[in-house]
């Protein structure tokens, strides 16, 4: 029976972050519902400011602290480890619904675009971005990443094991594909509200620090010498071609350490 319960519950959790998901499309590109970046409660430019930016430092704790290695060892005593995936998943994206409801807009224009086709043309950039973090989800593990798999393998009386360390399709040109698809969806607006800059450059420093200074530091100690190799061959968010030179010379810096060693 709590096989079949972990099951269902980690399918609700993913279908609440199916939700989320989809549902920040619309909200950041400010389009097609009827709470988004740019529309909803106003309020005093100091109190929309001040909640803004408590919405935003929440999800960014939530969602950093509970993607630690030590927090999930400490959550895994009360927590069973084959849900521990789905229920992050699914705190995260009741932070994140509860920031789309409560985030006051800030409507002063920086900038507007108005020829037609240069507008669509920013639209489909962002668009692009989204199916980037989708679609890079996909070349890993997606399933895994929001905890299907998980609870899967227990229902059937088996323990999901992590896989090697591998890189394909955009993982060959960025090390964080989907925080790259992120930033662009984030970014490209034909219309940029004094509220939009504020949620793109906090979730822009988020991401910057998260993945530079936390989930780096995490993928070292779990991989190890593999990652730093893949740290010296390929950028961190921004595609940048390689000289051939380049990469032997990190290789050959990597056998000799570990001769060292």
């Amino acid at each position: 029976m709590f096989r079949l319960l972990a099951l269902l519950y980690g399918t609700a959790a993913y279908a609440v972050f199916l939700l989320t998901f989809l549902y920040a499309i619309p909200f950041v590109a400010g389009l097609g519902v009827p709470r988004h970046i740019d529309n909803g409660p106003t309020t005093s430019f100091a109190l929309a400011l001040a909640i803004d930016l408590a919405l935003l430092g929440l999800f960014a704790v939530q969602h950093s602290g509970m993607a630690r290695p030590a927090f999930k060892r400490w959550w895994t005593r009360f927590v069973p480890a084959p849900i521990e995936r789905s229920t992050f998943v699914l705190v995260s994206s009741l932070t994140l619904a509860l920031l789309f409801w409560q985030w006051r807009p800030l409507t002063q224009v920086l900038w507007h675009v108005e020829y037609q086709p240069a507008r669509c043309a920013v639209h489909t950039l962002s668009a692009l971005g989204w199916l980037l973090v989708l679609a890079g989800s996909f070349a890993i593990n997606h399933f895994d990443l929001f905890g299907l798999r998980q609870v899967w393998f227990f229902a059937r009386g088996r323990h999901a094991v992590d896989g090697p360390f591998v890189t394909r399709a955009f993982y060959r040109i960025v090390r964080h594909p989907l925080m790259l698809g992120f930033l662009v969806a984030f970014w490209a607006t034909p219309t940029m509200t004094l509220g939009h800059l504020l949620f793109a450059l906090m979730t822009t420093g988020y991401i910057l620090v998260a993945v530079k200074f936390l989930e780096e530091r995490d993928l070292v100690a779990a991989h190890g010498q593999t990652y730093r190799e893949y740290q010296r061959r390929v950028p961190m968010l921004l595609p940048s071609p390689r000289p051939r030179q380049q990469d032997d010379a990190a290789r050959a810096q990597v056998a000799w350490s570990e001769k060292l060693q």
